[in-house]
């Protein structure tokens, strides 16, 4: 502080500045608490979408373990590796949440037509069909889970980010300043003071000659 040159225009200025930070410090605030209630609406999404791929999950597994132990291990594994021929098709674009950049996922749907699987109808039994059917809306769904989930990480992220610049000037910046001004408005004042008692002793020294 003793650096500081306990000026009118700096005193000016400075609260400006103390200005400036605290509407900065409300904006942050609301856009911290914006980003922490589209978490929680989006966290409850994810919750849905985790236990229903979870579901999915059990049921494919059902599905494969019935049909290697009807159709036997071979038939299923050849199946698999027609299926595995055709890779999912999706691309990647962006949407803006309050500031935050989140990947959206657009895909054609993993499920297919059983014509549509690349290996023939005709030849296997409804078990494997089955089977595969589940699995497709399997992997459908672990897409789903993987777009919200690194949306809810991006938003952590922005969510912390912005949580330490409120404290950094709700609890150091802006406190600093509004010390600092009241140090140059104090040494102002004392300064005037100063100015005051000059004067009346410039004014009694001139009554006196």
């Amino acid at each position: 502080m003793a650096e500081v040159q306990p000026t009118r225009m700096e005193l000016i200025k400075l609260r400006r500045r103390i200005k400036m930070a605290t509407r900065g410090h409300a904006l942050l605030k609301m856009k911290r608490d914006g980003l922490i209630m589209e978490f929680r609406q989006l966290l409850e999404e994810a919750k849905s979408v985790i236990s229903g791929m979870i579901e999915k999950y059990e049921k494919a597994q059902h599905k494969l373990t019935l049909a290697i132990a009807v159709d036997g291990i071979v038939a299923v594994r050849s199946i698999a590796l027609s299926c595995c021929q055709i890779q999912p098709e999706f691309s990647m674009k962006r949407k803006n949440i309050m500031g935050v950049v989140v990947p959206v996922i657009k895909r054609e749907p993993v499920k297919k037509k059983p014509t549509e699987r690349g290996y023939g109808i005709l030849s296997t039994s409804t078990r494997v069909d089955e089977a595969v059917e589940a699995y497709e809306e399997l992997v459908d769904s672990v897409l789903e889970v993987a777009e919200i989930e690194t949306t809810l990480r991006k938003l952590i992220e922005e969510i912390e980010r912005t949580k330490r610049r409120v404290n950094a000037l709700e609890y150091r910046v802006i406190p600093t300043m509004e010390d600092l001004a009241k140090f140059i408005a104090f040494k102002l004042e004392e300064m005037d003071r100063e100015n005051i008692i000059r004067l009346k002793k410039l004014k009694t020294k001139k009554a006196k000659v």
